[in-house]
């Protein structure tokens, strides 16, 4: 997770010097669409929303906990490495002109490189956009040598800019859509009026169709899938389970699952099935504290008497307060 003085630096970075533009009292903000390619809640997630908590604290629009101390964007993400391998397009979210360009930044994680190696252009490969009449956007973050604006190039709402990539300040493939307005950061999802209290009325700068498809969602499933040795978060995030399958001589099977927005108190059950519908494994965990992605799996050592027949089902649930909040469910070939 990214503090919030480097999210402060990642704007300045991409947004300091850019040239003066007019400020109007009655200026009216541009209805922005959808920043990326994507069907929200299936094939994108949006991870992180601007911090509305002005203490250490943080919180977001919908007074829920998907945001970080100082996060001035909406982070949309993909589930894993192999969505931004594909090829994920990034959208202009209303007509404009380009004011910014970068491009040529390794797609890593800052885990692995090291945040002192990214920290002066932790915005990554990045194109800002100026709409006129001091509204301007910025799209951090995207897939290096995608970038397909040049500076002074007039764009189109919905226009390519590039890919979601994972380059800068960054620990998994997502784009950072940032509003500014006047150099003040705005919140799409709150609109012009200062956020000040949970349940106001909010104006938000999405269109209608963008609005419906970005409604709130605290928690989502990002992935799962099946291991025959323990997974870890990395190489499952990159595919590298994606073609499992059980042999006789495999040591064990487990489920793994990977879920954003997990709540303190929440309880994680996971069952395994045989191709006869019969439980081999069941055992649910309570989680403690506030996970922003939790990646756990749970499963059973190789019986004395060989794997039972297949195909494999396992199912994933998380339920909060009594309730499931989602279900992911996976199988497994028998080889």
């Amino acid at each position: 997770m990214i503090r919030a003085t480097l999210a402060a630096l990642l704007s300045a970075s991409v947004l300091a010097g850019l040239p003066a533009v007019s400020r109007s009292a009655a200026a009216e903000a541009p209805a922005f669409g959808l920043p990326v390619d994507c069907r929200v809640g299936e094939t994108c997630f949006v991870q992180n929303y601007v911090d509305e908590d002005p203490g250490p604290g943080w919180r977001d629009h919908a007074c829920g906990r998907l945001s970080y101390d100082g996060h001035d964007g909406t982070d949309i993400r993909l589930p894993d490495y192999t969505a931004m391998d594909r090829g994920v397009a990034v959208l202009a979210a209303a007509a404009g002109t380009v004011l910014r360009v970068r491009d040529g930044m390794e797609d890593v994680n800052v885990n692995v490189v090291g945040r002192d190696t990214v920290m002066k252009v932790g915005g990554g490969n990045a194109v800002v956009i100026d709409h006129g009449d001091g509204w301007q956007t910025a799209y951090l973050h995207m897939k290096r040598g995608s970038v397909a604006v040049t500076p002074g190039q007039r764009v189109e709402a919905g226009q390519r800019l590039g890919e979601v990539g994972l380059s800068g300040l960054t620990e998994f493939p997502h784009l950072h859509f940032g509003v500014r307005h006047n150099g003040a950061v705005v919140d799409p999802f709150v609109g012009q009026r200062p956020f000040t209290a949970c349940g106001q009325p909010m104006t938000p700068l999405w269109n209608a169709g963008t609005a419906k498809a970005l409604a709130y969602r605290p928690t989502a499933g990002l992935s799962a899938g099946f291991a025959t040795r323990v997974p870890e978060p990395e190489p499952a995030r990159r595919g590298d389970f994606a073609g499992e399958a059980l042999t006789p001589d495999s040591p064990l099977l487990v489920l793994w699952s990977d879920i954003m927005g997990v709540r303190d108190g929440d309880t994680q059950r996971i069952r395994i099935l045989d191709g006869e519908g019969r439980t081999l494994f069941d055992n649910s965990k309570g989680i403690a504290g506030d996970k922003a992605v939790w990646f756990a799996y749970q499963g059973l050592k190789r019986p004395a008497a060989g794997w039972p027949k297949g195909p494999y089902r396992g199912i994933v649930t998380l339920t909060r307060g009594g309730t499931a909040v989602l279900t992911l469910e996976r199988r497994l070939e028998v080889r």
